[in-house]
């Protein structure tokens, strides 16, 4: 069955997570997401409070920059929330925006290299292992993790056909943006089975895929300026805007391209975020086949 979640966008101010946190528990929605872009709010400090607040919540974190974060310092608070909220957290990795990066100090001359040596450090450090690495942009000596949490999962945040098949066959799941089509997402499966053919993964491999989608008043216009500050081509299917019945079509048809999950992102202006989780949890929810 199709998992359903929404997104709470970073361009909310931090005050403002709780109040939708709890209204979307108490709606029974299945997956909060949250962001770690630059320079808003913190992934991690965001998915514990949300944690903390609530009792049955998942939370995803799509996605933490790896040049941004030492990859040790990562494992240490993905394995804590792992072990403080069993079974309740999803975390993402991913490059990170080029331009922020640079504006930090942080971007690596070759992402990809960066990249997987990360993921295959951070997978390696939460099942116990101890790691010495150096080179590619992560540099270890002799580093375990006291706390380990080898049940933990790692997604990547995939654009490009490289990074696909890098997920498919380093990572646990993969991370898709708003704007990936129906086509786009099968076209990212089949990229990302080739990576795990490459790996020899054999076990499930989940795909998130973000769906823009705005409902009420004026859902149409924010649509449609969304687009346009995304630069999302305007006749590309990659969003949505109506009533429940025409956002679960929507949803139906993207989980049928190959996404287990589908988040829906409301606009930067979404009149009412509260709101939102409800509409989701209570009206598209029900009507998801």
């Amino acid at each position: 069955m199709t998992t359903l979640g929404a997104v709470f966008l970073p361009q909310l101010p931090p005050e403002r997570l709780r109040p939708v946190a709890r209204a979307a528990e108490e709606a029974g929605l299945e997956e909060l997401w949250l962001w770690e872009d630059c320079f808003f709010e913190s992934g991690i400090a965001s998915a514990a409070a949300v944690l903390g607040w609530t009792e049955r919540l998942r939370i995803g974190v799509g996605l933490l920059p790896a040049p941004l974060r030492n990859v040790a310092l990562t494992a240490m608070e993905v394995s804590t929330l792992h072990r403080m909220f069993p079974g309740r957290v999803l975390v993402g990795v991913g490059h990170g925006v080029q331009e922020w990066m640079a504006q930090v100090g942080a971007r690596h001359p070759s992402p990809m290299k960066l990249l997987r040596a990360y993921v295959s450090t951070l997978r390696a450090l939460l099942r116990g292992e101890q790691v010495t690495l150096a080179g590619d942009g992560v540099s270890l000596d002799r580093v375990a993790l006291e706390w380990p949490a080898p049940s933990a999962t790692v997604y990547v945040g995939a654009i490009g056909p490289r990074t696909l098949r890098l997920s498919g066959e380093l990572a646990d799941g993969t991370i898709l943006t708003a704007g990936t089509s129906p086509d786009g997402v099968r076209r990212a499966r089949e990229l990302i089975d080739q990576g795990r053919a490459a790996g020899g993964r054999i076990e499930p491999h989940p795909v998130v895929c973000y769906l823009l989608a705005a409902t009420g008043p004026g859902a149409a216009d924010r649509i449609e300026a969304e687009r346009r500050n995304a630069g999302i081509d305007p006749a590309a299917d990659a969003a949505v805007a109506g009533e429940a019945d025409a956002v679960a079509e929507a949803v139906h048809r993207w989980a049928q391209a190959g996404a287990d999950t589908v988040v829906l992102q409301p606009t930067r202006h979404d009149p009412d975020p509260e709101a939102f989780v409800r509409f989701v949890a209570t009206e598209v929810r029900p009507r998801i086949r």
